[in-house]
């Protein structure tokens, strides 16, 4: 148990993701490794790549010094560059060395959170160089290392963890950004009412209302005459989210009922990830 009881529910997320990619990739070949990740340009290998270079980052390593290849066609942003440099530095290392390199990153982490000692509000640095309090970047950490464990996932045909703690964190951020989506992004009018019905592991209902003054915010009550309702499964919510799929894609699994532009609009906008 850390001293800070509040970044426990983060670190036991973390912590159970952090287990499952152990497990996960132990037994993976070469071939396996090279395997695409769904992800634009990663392969499995990439992705755990990500998450060792993300955890030393969270550990205060320095960041490699390493010169990224010109043709990397998925790098659209300055995000995206900065992250691919952890992940262009071992794309070339065979399964042992991934998995070493693995076990070691993250024994290292086990260590310093369960000794962790630093006040919740204290800066540091976080995702992307940007500055952070560590609750924020334990927070992030068990995020993103759970949506990276469910992109291993699904290139291996290995489904797991869908409703594990990870996935609870993560369906509470999402949901957290939601109101953004739909008053900010989709630019849904005042006195809009979208419902978001979510069925499977992760169940949910969840109702933005956008206020006279233009803002979204979001509520567990049933609302009557919504002017949207938009009905999935959690794990297409989770895809869609994340920036893993398009609206187009998943049609067939998104029921979308009232306005057809506000609709059109939300679903158009509703990734919420970097």
């Amino acid at each position: 148990m850390t001293v800070h009881s509040s970044l426990q529910p983060s670190i036991d997320a973390w912590a159970h993701s952090a287990e499952a990619i152990s497990e996960l990739v132990a037994p993976l070949s070469e071939g396996e490794w090279s395997g695409r990740s769904g992800l634009p340009g990663w392969s499995v290998r990439d992705v755990v790549s990500h998450i060792i270079g993300a955890e030393c980052e969270a550990l205060g390593d320095p960041r490699p010094i390493h010169n990224l290849p010109a043709d990397l066609m998925h790098i659209t942003s300055e995000k995206a560059r900065y992250v691919e440099v952890q992940v262009d530095t071992r794309r070339h290392h065979t399964a042992p060395e991934m998995t070493a390199d693995l076990e070691y990153t993250l024994i290292r982490r086990r260590r310093q959170l369960r000794d962790e000692k630093r006040a919740p509000e204290a800066k540091m640095r976080g995702a992307f160089g940007s500055e952070m309090t560590l609750a924020e970047l334990t927070h992030y950490r068990a995020f993103d290392i759970w949506v990276h464990e469910q992109d291993i996932r699904r290139a291996l045909g290995r489904p797991g963890n869908i409703d594990s703690p990870g996935a609870h964190l993560v369906r509470d951020e999402l949901l957290a950004r939601l109101p953004k989506v739909v008053a900010e992004d989709a630019a849904a009018r005042p006195g809009s009412i979208v419902v978001v019905d979510v069925t499977g592991p992760v169940e949910f209902m969840r109702t933005v209302r956008v206020g006279e003054d233009g803002r979204g915010s979001i509520d567990g009550s049933v609302s009557l005459g919504p002017t949207v309702t938009l009905t999935t499964d959690w794990e297409t919510y989770l895809w869609l989210a994340t920036g893993r799929l398009r609206a187009a894609a998943v049609a067939d699994r998104v029921k979308a009922e009232g306005d057809p532009q506000l609709a059109e609009a939300v679903l158009r906008n509703f990734t919420v990830t970097d």
